[in-house]
């Protein structure tokens, strides 16, 4: 506690996009109760703090530090492990943090092509001399230094452990205050915390289970991107052949993207159990594709299901959009076979 017996509060915004800062005040009025809770003591999006004053706080100064984003490069880490040692309870909030999100779509290729396609192979950038940014630039004034950009990116638990996990891309604003009461309740009235390592304020089952939308009996014999087709209201949307991650998602969400005729994208992560959420899309997909007919042989029923296949666009970036950092495949083999982590060094992981 600080001298005015409020718990400490902290956020922190790492490599992400910034949905998660803004799903804070997307919890209306309770931004006062969080203000009359909570002593805030670092959320430098919000107000002025420096790194150097987390630095000079004691170990375990902060009750609860929310760290949204990805670890996508050498400050992000060292906020972590820095956030981490002055953090008593240190949330992964938000999918960046989570499971790597959409900055971890660059591990399927390497930090030479991100940075090549960003600043070089790029329509819009005006860069004759094909100038890419370095750690260290030296100028008359004085010497620059920037972040290491890392070949892989790395979910939060990667690189620190963790003792929460608040899932969404991002968190709904009725999530993020049932966390907030969670900890307050603990911090304040000595109520019992979750499990180390809960995934809290989200469901339990299935997108599907709280989606409103019927369902039948599921036969896919192609699949559709949503502007190529006009959903059947109150119809199962994979049953029409959009691609939609409902089966293979945790919920808590509301369905609220089915709801709206567009496919569940992941965003809440995989179920309780599931090491790997693209590897159960693919295993729901298989299980309702209709291909091929009684007679047909195997090259001919191969053929077939490839055509359906070939009408599900960006496999990868579909089933992998929110959580390829965190799962089996990690990132891409680049070169030689072996893939590579932060510091460019090769670890098979």
């Amino acid at each position: 506690m600080t001298e005015n017996g409020k718990p400490k509060f902290g956020m922190y915004w790492a490599s992400g996009c910034g949905g998660c800062e803004i799903s804070v005040l997307n919890i209306g009025d309770h931004i006062l109760d969080v203000d009359a809770i909570f002593d805030v003591v670092f959320w430098p999006v919000a107000t002025d703090f420096k790194y150097e004053d987390v630095r000079n706080y004691p170990d375990g100064y902060i009750d609860l530090c929310l760290f949204n984003g990805a670890i996508r490069n050498s400050e992000n880490e060292e906020m972590a492990i820095l956030l981490r040692r002055k953090s008593k309870v240190l949330v992964a909030f938000g999918s960046c943090a989570y499971e790597g999100c959409i900055p971890a779509l660059s591990n399927l290729t390497s930090k030479e092509a991100t940075l090549r396609t960003a600043y070089l192979d790029n329509p819009s950038i005006d860069n004759p001399d094909g100038v890419l940014p370095q750690p260290v630039t030296q100028l008359p004034e004085g010497e620059i230094d920037i972040p290491v950009f890392y070949n892989t990116v790395k979910s939060l638990d990667q690189v620190v452990d963790v003792d929460y996990y608040v899932p969404g891309c991002p968190p709904e604003s009725h999530q993020v205050w049932a966390v907030l009461q969670v900890v307050v309740d603990a911090l304040l009235n000595g109520a019992d915390l979750p499990a180390r390592g809960s995934v809290v304020g989200a469901g339990t089952v299935a997108v599907c289970e709280e989606c409103p939308l019927e369902k039948n009996v599921k036969n896919i014999t192609r699949f559709y991107r949503p502007y190529e087709i006009t959903p059947e209201p109150g119809v199962c949307l994979l049953e029409q052949g959009i691609l939609c991650m409902g089966p293979a998602t945790r919920s808590g969400c509301g369905a609220l993207c089915p709801q709206a005729n567009m496919g569940c994208r992941g965003c809440y992560g995989p179920l309780d159990g599931v090491e790997d959420q693209g590897a159960r899309m693919l295993t729901a997909i298989a299980s309702v594709l209709d291909a091929g007919q009684n007679g047909d042989t195997d090259a001919e029923l191969e053929q077939k299901l490839d055509e359906v296949l070939d009408t599900l666009v960006d496999p990868a970036g579909t089933f992998y959009r929110f959580s390829l950092a965190h799962s089996i495949l990690h990132r891409a083999r680049i070169g030689n076979g072996a893939s590579s982590n932060g510091d460019g060094q090769g670890d098979n992981s």
